[in-house]
């Protein structure tokens, strides 16, 4: 074999490694980029103004919880509330709405109903709050797993 045949040999390998590390790298940038979702699950309500700071209420006795305020310890995630339960948000005017369990206080948001299953926003929020008597906002949750979408139908306190 003459020496320029060896080099032709190599320069083919040297090529078929290039292409195989190009294929690879590319298959691998766009696995990574397919594989991050930016988008994560938001919840979304009807515009609600800005709220007075709430002064919580001491309950009388000490076993006693007034009805429609989370017990101690207990989580302040919406995903938790039941009907007869209050919350408020703490989300910037005008922004992205942040509900939290809070007490039943004015400018508070009672929750009238709740509808725990698929949701497919705006319109199913509205539409399944319609027929709830009293009720001033909605809210919902739409995730990824159905099963942790949620509606809320809320009356504004006074």
């Amino acid at each position: 074999m003459s020496p320029s045949e060896r080099g032709r040999g190599r320069g083919r390998i040297f090529a078929v490694l290039a292409t195989v590390l190009v294929l690879v790298l590319g298959g691998a940038t766009a696995f990574y980029l397919l594989g991050t979702d930016d988008e994560t699950p938001t919840p979304v309500a009807a515009p609600t103004p800005e709220e007075a700071p709430v002064t919580p209420a001491e309950p009388d006795d000490e076993d006693e919880t007034p009805a429609g305020t989370p017990s101690e310890g207990s989580s302040t995630d919406p995903r938790f509330v039941e009907p007869g339960q209050c919350v408020r948000n703490e989300g910037p005017a005008g922004g992205k709405p942040k509900l939290v369990i809070s007490e039943c206080a004015p400018k508070s948001y009672e929750v009238l109903r709740r509808f725990d299953g698929e949701t497919s926003g705006e319109r199913d929020a509205e539409a399944k709050c319609a027929p709830v008597d009293g009720y001033t906002n909605w809210y919902f949750y739409d995730s990824e797993l159905d099963s942790l979408d949620f509606v809320l139908c809320l009356k504004q306190r006074d």
